[in-house]
């Protein structure tokens, strides 16, 4: 059935997602009317709508959302945050969204299409008002090649047309070698050759492939793809041209988090002006390559980051994880070949072809090369995101870059609510690279940092991670649907009711999911749960059976 919609889906209009006529649909066009012009049943499109959050009537109906990520619970800000959301509008009108892209300043919340963060939870009237903007945040580089920050290597429109020629000039082949000899790997958190990934859907034969950037990876604590989106943006979609013309597609999709409101007006301005150029649509630069791309907005759903899930979603299918392989770079989206890279790894593509893979190459160490965006949450000194080289020494990072805490600190949890959960003597030994923290048992993923102070309970986080999987999974395996919901009511009895969980129970449900989810959410949320128990043992011991 999903395979016919799919197919369906791209039958009648490749150029543009069936998700985005579905979300929109209420004031466009009824269901009946959607579900008749492709074919489907009118049950199909109410399954769609039914899956996620932001369609959703009474999540509609509210005035402001507060932010529920990993990064403000930990801060303790949010309850206030609340309370005066609540006060201004009124507790009906007032509901919740995950992670903001705030975590460096937390007192993170939604109004009106915009987020807002720090003080400005105190400036609710001038806001209402429309006289008060939250500010921009500060970006930094600590590596002294900067590939991802605005640099002259590329930072205009006459960059992205100057470079795309220099590119229509090159054997494809020759560009993909480079792209390969820089040794990037995805930084959403696989760690999979980019340049790999390109030649393998390059060389499958099909009547289309695409391009998709995967621009919902919303991990709590995670705000580099923001970053990258609303201040670099030319990067990102360089990238995907790029990528376009190396494997032999017409056609992009950035599919971005509808939380990033922001993110998503600044990539279609972006887009409008490269069409105005001449530098996406039919004929570029009179080389015959025709590319072009549109924005698909998220609607909450956290599954989406996860690629398969992704390709559902922008074909109108509900976001349920598919079964691999067949990978998507062999049938993808509409059962085309196509690339699904983060946001991340696109905006690295401009700066490698400028200066050569051999200059990424040299960063960094093994296997792990190039520089990564990091972000710091508000219990650093110097919160906020960074260039730093590949292998930069833990401590290096903690000390120098962010400065320090200004709490007391018990562990870290890096690379979102599915990485690991590190205490701070063990953080202090290890590298900023895929090697070393998956040796030490971790996961480097997006390079988040959350930090878990001392005052808050190991046990409630683990609560927290449980009840983020529950509400986010997609719901297609057992063990992640059934597992993060028995494994939020064992600690909920534990905590509230005085109801000892069996420790042996617990292992047990944790191996299932990590053995038999089929996507990483469910098979990656053991990995932290396994990580507080060894680490804050002492925590848990009194709320298990003897």
């Amino acid at each position: 059935m999903s395979r016919n919609i799919s197919l369906l889906s791209g039958k009648k209009d490749d150029k543009n997602s069936l998700f985005g006529k579905i979300a929109v649909s209420p004031t466009t066009v009824t269901d009946s009317q959607l579900a008749g012009e492709y074919n489907m049943g009118v049950s199909t499109i109410h399954s769609t709508k039914s899956f996620y959050d932001f369609l959703d009537e009474d999540f509609k109906n509210r005035r402001a959302y507060v932010c529920t990520g990993s990064a403000c619970l930990c801060r303790g800000t949010q309850d206030s945050v609340s309370n005066k959301l609540k006060e201004k509008f009124g507790a009906e009108n007032v509901g919740e969204m995950i992670c903001l892209g705030r975590c460096y300043e937390n007192s993170a919340f939604h109004y009106e299409g915009k987020n807002y963060s720090g003080d400005d939870i105190n400036k609710l009237e001038q806001i209402v008002a429309g006289k008060h903007t939250s500010p921009a945040y500060a970006m930094k580089s600590y590596s002294d090649v900067s590939f991802l920050v605005e640099n002259e290597v590329f930072s205009s429109y006459e960059d992205f047309e100057e470079l795309l020629k220099d590119c229509f000039s090159k054997d494809k082949s020759e560009l993909i070698s480079t792209l390969k000899e820089s040794g990037l790997r995805g930084r959403g958190g696989a760690g999979f050759p980019t340049g790999m990934k390109w030649e393998f859907c390059q060389a499958q034969e099909a009547s289309a492939k695409y391009v998709v950037c995967n621009a919902d990876e919303g991990d709590p604590g995670a705000f580099s793809d923001r970053y990258l989106l609303e201040e670099q943006t030319l990067k990102v979609l360089f990238g995907m041209v790029a990528c376009g013309y190396l494997i032999g597609s017409k056609q992009g999709f950035l599919y971005i988090r509808g939380e990033y409101p922001e993110s998503i007006r600044a990539t279609n301005r972006a887009l409008d002006k490269l069409r105005e150029l001449g530098l996406l649509g039919k004929d570029i630069l009179g080389s015959g390559f025709e590319f072009d791309m549109g924005v698909v907005e998220g609607q909450g759903a956290y599954i989406c980051g996860e690629e398969t899930a992704l390709i559902a979603s922008i074909e109108g299918r509900r976001a349920e994880v598919d079964v691999r392989p067949p990978f998507p770079t062999v049938e993808g989206l509409y059962k085309k070949p196509t690339v699904v890279n983060n946001v991340e790894s696109l905006a690295a593509v401009a700066a490698i072809f400028k200066l050569g893979g051999e200059t990424f190459e040299k960063i960094g160490n093994g296997r792990s090369t190039g520089t990564k965006l990091i972000s710091l949450d508000g219990y650093f000194n110097n919160p906020g995101l960074y260039e730093v080289d590949m292998a930069a020494p833990m401590d290096f990072i903690i000390d120098e870059i962010g400065g320090g805490f200004n709490e007391d600190i018990k562990a870290i949890q890096v690379g979102g609510p599915l990485g690991g959960i590190v205490p701070l003597d063990i953080l202090r030994t290890l590298t900023l690279d895929f090697e070393t923290f998956n040796e030490g048992g971790f996961l480097l993923g997006h390079a988040s940092f959350v930090c878990i102070p001392r005052s808050f309970s190991a046990v409630e986080y683990a609560k927290h991670l449980f009840a983020f999987t529950a509400h986010e999974s997609c719901g297609k395996c057992f063990p992640c649907r059934l597992g993060s919901t028995r494994g939020e009511e064992m600690l909920h009895s534990a905590i509230e009711e005085d109801q000892k969980f069996s420790e042996e129970l617990m292992h047990d449900l944790l191996e299932t999911m990590e053995a038999g989810s089929l996507c990483a959410l469910g098979g990656g949320l053991p990995l932290p749960i396994k990580n507080l128990l060894e680490h804050c043992a002492e925590e848990f011991a009194p709320l298990m059976e003897k």
